[in-house]
């Protein structure tokens, strides 16, 4: 028995198994974040594109807060669920927790939008931050036990 010349073959059927469920994995969670990332722009108070446009740093800063923000639960399905539907259903949660997130810190502080919309990067920390720890909680709690 000739291990050395049955391993090529072993890791090229593994691969052949494992490749077409990993791509559909990865498009559906890709598929979830720019999704997730079109609502929250849709909703938000504020049109962060519009503001990044005329160089606004805050706005910019939120942006890119939540695109991680929904990310980190995202990565976390990727690498702990094995089924599409679980990361489908985890995924929209994910996107929710988020949403609700910013309502959240917006409510708590008031004028934020006018903060963020005047350019204010201070404004925008908190609320980066509120984002990042929702979703590293959420990725915490959507690992089985």
């Amino acid at each position: 028995m000739n291990t050395t010349a049955e391993a090529p073959a072993n890791v090229l059927a593994a691969l052949g198994q494992g490749l077409p469920m990993l791509l559909l994995q990865f498009a559906v969670v890709l598929v979830l974040l720019i999704v997730g990332m079109l609502v929250y722009m849709a909703i938000t108070p504020f049109h962060e594109r519009e503001l990044m446009q005329r160089g606004n740093a805050a706005a910019a800063t939120v942006l890119g807060g939540a695109l991680v923000a929904l990310a980190i639960p995202l990565a976390a399905l990727l690498a702990t669920s094995g089924a599409v539907l679980d990361i489908v259903v985890w995924g929209i949660v994910a996107v929710i927790l988020q949403l609700v997130t910013v309502l959240v810190v917006s409510l708590l502080l008031r004028g934020m939008r006018t903060m963020i919309e005047a350019g204010q990067v201070a404004a925008a920390i908190p609320l980066v931050a509120a984002q990042l720890s929702i979703a590293l909680l959420n990725a915490a709690a959507m690992v089985p036990a």
